[in-house]
């Protein structure tokens, strides 16, 4: 098992309009195609940071979920066009992160 922590950087000034969108459609969407948002927060020390987690069991669920979502034509027609509009997606970063034996994140 291990988790995305994936870090945004919306457009300047329009993170709270990118935080709406996030958790009335895109959260929602990516949920009910069966990947598990862990967290969602904004970044205290930058206005235009955003940070999500999202876990996966293992690379083969990884895959089957993303081409669910990213291959799907509400991605690709819908919501992406909007993400890609709010976001400035050459400055997203995303670090897999394996859990230790001791995390309570097991």
């Amino acid at each position: 098992m291990f988790y995305e922590i994936r870090r945004y950087q919306s457009q300047p000034g329009r993170r709270d309009e990118w935080v709406r969108y996030m958790e009335a459609v895109v959260i929602p969407f990516q949920t009910s195609k069966g990947i598990d948002v862990v967290a969602s927060f904004t970044d205290e020390q930058d206005q235009d940071g955003y940070i999500w987690i999202r876990r996966f069991e293992d690379e083969a669920q990884r895959e089957a979920q993303y081409a669910a979502v990213y291959e799907s034509d509400r991605w690709k027609n819908e919501i992406g066009p909007v993400v890609y509009g709010l976001l400035i997606p050459e400055q997203s970063v995303v670090t897999r992160a394996i859990p230790t034996p001791a995390s309570p994140l097991q």
